[in-house]
């Protein structure tokens, strides 16, 4: 049989409220009688007893109504979660009077951990349906090319090579999507032991530059290099150097008539900060918000042309943030774009402080084998 936590509590409480007065009771009536008459102790006696019956009746009405109040706040809370159960997508959160306590802090990481699981299901929702959009089309290419190489296509040597060649270019663009698609998932799965990796900042940009300087002989691209020595920042190299990867092959993949680009990187006492710039054709104010969305293009069908699928910006940007920096856009449509990042330094001991560190663990090991 169920019995309602209500009454458990309220006769656990209420015994232990009994109990309690009960000893007190026991302990008072010995000093009275070793100092009272027979009179005096009659009515002592019953003095006592009913003030433990209207201490035990106050106990229960008090124990019951304090559990209730707690029980209706975790009855919002489990119909909350029923609803939720019958309706995943729905944004019914726990609503309580806010308040300086432990069931209200509860109310407040539930709603927080159901924000974040109904954003991971809608991502994941525009997630299959922009994979399925954006193989859609491709796919749809292929067998259209196939059907009419089939039917006469394939006695034509000029149609022939065209299906050909565009068959060809929709499948170089089906694997781009989907090794973009594997580097997404693999970031939403990074390894712990690349949590802890370092990376020496200057000779990764200096690389990044001049790899970038030989594949586009025809930019003019401006370095700015502010780094100071043995900079290090906690990211595995591999990670940071995609995302300088992908914004600087945006900003040559969008820079239109003026052909420079401007990378920047500085550090100072806490951070490393960089900046990728171009003169290129900028982004609308309105969907500045949405390049870091999956499959977001500003203009699908030129984006296509360059080759993009509109993945590169959202793995840049979770990279980022899973290794607590950030990244930021600014631009101005027909006149370029900016991204910056920041990301934590490595703050190092100086030398002469380590070795004062290393000289007095060594002495306490010393003193600690005596």
């Amino acid at each position: 049989m169920r019995i309602s936590i209500r009454f458990k509590w309220t006769a656990l409480i209420s015994i232990v409220i009994l109990m309690a007065y009960i000893f007190v009771g026991i302990l008072a009536m010995r000093t009275v009688q070793s100092v009272a008459s027979v009179n005096e102790i009659h009515s002592f006696t019953t003095k006592l007893i009913i003030g433990g019956v209207v201490v035990f009746i106050l106990g229960v009405v008090l124990t019951f109504y304090a559990v209730t109040l707690v029980l209706n706040d975790l009855r919002k809370i489990n119909k909350t979660i029923d609803d939720l159960n019958k309706k995943p997508d729905s944004d019914s959160r726990i609503k309580l009077r806010k308040r300086n306590d432990e069931i209200y802090d509860l109310t407040v990481n539930i709603n927080k951990m159901l924000d974040r699981m109904q954003a991971y299901t809608n991502q994941q929702k525009e997630f299959v349906e922009d994979v399925s959009h954006e193989l859609r089309t491709p796919v749809a290419v292929l067998e259209g090319h196939l059907s009419m190489l089939q039917r006469w296509g394939k006695d034509d040597p000029e149609v022939l090579n065209d299906s050909i060649n565009s068959s060809l270019q929709e499948l170089k663009r089906m694997q781009s999507l989907i090794q973009e698609m594997l580097d997404l998932t693999r970031v939403e799965q990074i390894d712990s032991a690349y949590l802890e990796q370092t990376t020496e900042v200057k000779p990764m940009f200096t690389q990044v530059y001049n790899d970038f300087k030989m594949l586009h002989p025809d930019f003019v691209i401006n370095f700015d290099d502010d780094i100071r020595e043995g900079s290090e920042v906690k990211i595995y190299r591999n990670h940071l150097e995609q995302v300088l990867v992908i914004l600087l092959d945006n900003a040559f993949k969008y820079s239109a008539d003026r052909k420079e680009i401007n990378l920047a990187a500085s550090t100072n006492s806490a951070l490393l900060e960089v900046v990728v710039q171009d003169y290129g054709l900028g982004i609308a104010k309105n969907d500045l918000k949405r390049i870091f969305n999956r499959f977001y293009r500003v203009d699908k069908a030129r984006s296509r042309k360059r080759g993009g699928n509109g993945l590169g910006l959202s793995i840049a940007k979770r990279l980022i943030e899973i290794y607590h920096g950030s990244l930021e856009v600014e631009s101005v449509v027909g006149s370029g774009t900016v991204f910056k990042i920041e990301l934590p330094l490595i703050q190092k001991v100086p030398e002469e402080e380590q070795t004062e560190k290393e000289a007095t663990e060594n002495n306490q090991a010393t003193n600690n084998k005596k």
